[in-house]
């Protein structure tokens, strides 16, 4: 029917012979999907009028050229692109997951990572149980954000990631910043100021999770610079390290590691240890002040450690107030009552003294609880900070008044009870000391003069006595190999016959190696050593002068034999050392006095000939008006070292001055600024003692008798008047005069065993 209505089926067939062309049928209107339904007449229902329907869309003609063939070009090229960027993004972002997923799996339960140390820590005790030295890494004991103070927390976010509580452990935002101001700064992107988050730097405490091996690294030190090198590799390898730690731990768990493993100045490692290093305090106990203070470490821990500059960290620690106020942890009010009161040091932290005694006891200790240790070990030394600062004062004062200006010269002192516990020490002229070079305990010197009372020491428990004589006057050795050597005193000039206590007092140089000839230098250098000194021992004559070299603490404790009745001492500087938290000591120590050397007959005669050097000789400068003293000086060819080593009743010190290289020095002697040192010293640290005398003997009372006349030998030592030898046979064969050889020491009693042996018991 057609589309009028009037009945007729209109017949198509009428047309298929026609050859008109094809047509392409009408697109119809994408968006219309109206149709005809079979009698619905209107426009464009049917095919054949001209309104039959709506004229067809015409495609439009496509571009050609070069500027077709261009655009072609770069649409295959972007869609390429396209094409390899997101492909590419889907597998970086698979590989990512892959690596945050390995990360995940390897990290441990985060109550294992708190405490980052390969070694232990040693913390010191001076002699009335205070805290006065740190060596090692200190930990204080773990910690986390809601045992410390929650100052501590709030400066520490303030400072270093005031987003950490809202990012994933990536902040891109800081990243961007960081970058941005590392190159106005005209630095390179990476260099400076990382962005790093919170998150991010505990990721690099924990070395992404790389452990410390000793066959990878030298040192701990080349492990930690490895673990801080900031590289655009090592930087994406820590953003994903951050974000397998945020979906591990919670935040208050990456933020305990963070509080426990930082590096905080002075060998503090975690802020507990450097709230009990700095303030003596716990981390609990911090008020904002001292909580700005800590967190104000991070950036330099060894630039602004307020036991290196206090102001400097007090600055700092302003600018974290700041921060703090800038971010509402702290009310206006807060933060200027904090900046009105700084942080300060505690007494133990301020107290910049006996560096080179910890170091001394960190050497002298057994390696595996000091230097190697990998416990927290409590150490009980024998230091007393009263006597180190009497020793520094006294150090300082003579330089400053009485030392020219510009000055090189070194100087070190040594200070000890009798029985060799090491009171102070001071190792140069920088007086903290402290990981410098220690001139008491590692400076090999000769040690002239102050060698003969070794000399004196053989002879009189050999029976020699304090007032027996000896010829000072000019004298040839032949040594084979050598030829003549022809020693000469100090002075040039020689005063003939005197006694024994002459000769020491007045340092004569003849009479010395004389006395050392005759009773032999094997007797000496093992009387030397028996006393103390270690060190090689010249095998000439020139023994008697001091040729050997030793240490100043050496030469101390030698001089503490003679003081404490002629038994050899030990110097000690540990007392007691025990594990952190234990109470049970693992080493107890409570004298340095060993096996008897000589008698305390011969000891008492030695001391008494010593102090007669303080009091007429050439130490008078070291005499102390209000109690007794005794002592003896050394001044070595050319004037390359001084030494004044003496000791009172109650102490014993050694001072020595030189120059490091060897040189010369100008116009000092041993009884000159040494024994200056030593006098000024002795006086502050016996300030507060009464007065005590000497061990030594009576020489009125026990001079010998008018009737025992002495006539020299050919040699020019004494025999008995009468012409009759007596007593024990010298190595050179002359027989000295003694009286009761009961209570010698081991050399004497040694010699009569073998003697007796040989020719029986000596005559009467």
């Amino acid at each position: 029917m057609s589309p009028s209505g009037n009945g007729r089926r209109r017949l198509v067939a009428d047309r298929r012979g026609t050859q008109a062309p094809k047509r392409a049928a009408p697109r119809r209107p994408a968006k219309s999907k109206r149709a005809s339904s079979g009698g619905g007449g209107g426009r464009g229902s049917g095919s054949g009028g001209r309104g039959g329907g709506r004229q067809p869309r015409r495609k439009a003609p496509r571009r050609g050229g070069i500027a077709g063939f261009f655009g072609a070009v770069f649409r295959f090229v972007f869609g390429l692109i396209w094409r390899v960027i997101w492909r590419g993004a889907v597998v970086v972002t698979l590989l990512i997951a892959m690596a945050i997923g390995y990360y995940y799996t390897q990290l441990p339960d985060a109550d294992t990572l708190v405490d980052a140390r390969a070694r232990g820590s040693v913390t010191m005790l001076d002699r009335h149980g205070e805290v006065f030295a740190w060596r090692g890494e200190q930990f204080g004991g773990a910690i986390d954000p809601d045992t410390t103070s929650p100052h501590l927390v709030n400066a520490v976010v303030a400072t270093e990631d005031r987003r950490f509580w809202r990012h994933l452990g990536v902040s891109p935002r800081g990243i961007a910043s960081a970058i941005r101001i590392n190159m106005r700064e005209g630095r390179g992107p990476l260099r400076g100021h990382g962005g790093s988050t919170l998150t991010q730097q505990t990721a690099k405490l924990m070395c992404l999770g790389v452990p410390f091996d000793q066959d990878t690294w030298d040192s701990e030190a080349a492990y930690e610079a490895d673990c801080r090198r900031t590289t655009l590799w090592r930087k994406a390898q820590e953003m994903v390290f951050a974000f397998a730690m945020e979906l591990r731990y919670s935040k208050s768990e990456i933020l305990s590691i963070y509080l426990n493993r930082a590096y905080l100045g002075a060998g503090a490692r975690g802020f507990e240890a450097a709230s009990q290093r700095y303030f003596g305090i716990s981390s609990t106990e911090v008020n904002p002040q001292q909580a700005a203070m800590l967190a104000g470490l991070l950036v330099a821990p060894t630039r602004f450690a307020p036991t290196n500059n206090l102001q400097r960290s007090q600055e700092r620690a302003n600018l974290v107030l700041g921060l703090m106020e800038e971010q509402s942890y702290l009310s206006a009010a807060e933060a200027d009552r904090a900046r009105a009161n700084p942080a300060t040091l505690s007494a133990a932290a301020g107290q910049d003294t006996g560096g080179y005694f910890a170091d001394w006891i960190m050497q002298s200790g057994p390696d595996f609880l000091t230097g190697e240790t990998t416990e927290d070990v409590i150490i009980r030394t024998t230091f007393d900070p009263d006597i180190q600062a009497a020793a520094e004062a006294a150090v300082a004062n003579v330089f400053a008044n009485q030392v020219r200006d510009g000055s090189e010269a070194e100087t070190a002192i040594v200070v000890m009870s009798a029985d060799g516990a090491v009171r102070a020490m001071v190792g140069g002229r920088d007086l903290a000391g402290g990981g410098l070079f220690n001139r008491a305990t590692q400076a090999f010197r000769q040690t002239g003069s102050a060698f003969k009372p070794f000399v004196y020491a053989t002879a009189l428990d050999l029976g020699f006595r304090f007032d027996d004589l000896v010829l000072d006057a000019e004298l040839c050795i032949d040594v084979p190999g050598s030829g003549p050597y022809c020693p000469e005193n100090y002075t040039n000039r020689y005063s003939g016959t005197v006694t024994l206590t002459d000769a020491l007092r007045d340092s004569l140089n003849t009479t010395a190696v004389r006395l050392s000839e005759e009773v032999g230098r094997d007797l000496v250098r093992t009387v030397a050593s028996q006393f103390g000194i270690e060190s090689d021992l010249a095998a000439g004559p020139a023994l008697a002068l001091g040729a050997s070299e030793s240490t100043l603490i050496e030469m101390t404790g030698a001089y503490a034999g003679i003081l404490n009745g002629g038994s050899a001492v030990r110097p000690f500087g540990l007392t007691e050392l025990r594990l952190l938290g234990e109470d049970t000591p693992m080493f107890e120590q409570s004298t340095g006095i060993q096996e008897r050397v000589i008698s305390e007959g011969s000891a008492r005669q030695l001391t008494y000939m010593m102090s007669q050097v303080t009091a007429a000789g050439t130490g008078r400068r070291a005499g102390l008006s209000d109690r007794p003293t005794a002592g003896k000086t050394g001044t070595t060819n050319s004037a390359r070292d001084a030494w004044f080593v003496g000791f009172t009743a109650d102490y014993v010190a050694g001072v020595w001055m030189g120059y490091d290289d060897n040189r010369p020095l100008s116009g000092v002697t041993g009884g000159g600024l040494p024994a200056e040192i030593w006098r000024q010293a002795m006086e502050n640290i016996h300030s507060d003692l009464p007065a005590r005398p000497l061990p030594m003997i009576d020489p009125i009372a026990e001079a010998r008798p008018a009737e025992q006349p002495q006539v020299l030998n050919d040699y020019g030592l004494v025999r008995d008047g009468s012409g009759r030898l007596v007593g024990p046979v010298t190595p050179r064969g002359t027989r000295v005069p003694i009286g009761n050889t009961q209570g010698q020491g081991n050399l004497g009693n040694a010699i009569n065993e073998v003697l007796n042996q040989i020719f029986g018991p000596a005559a009467n």
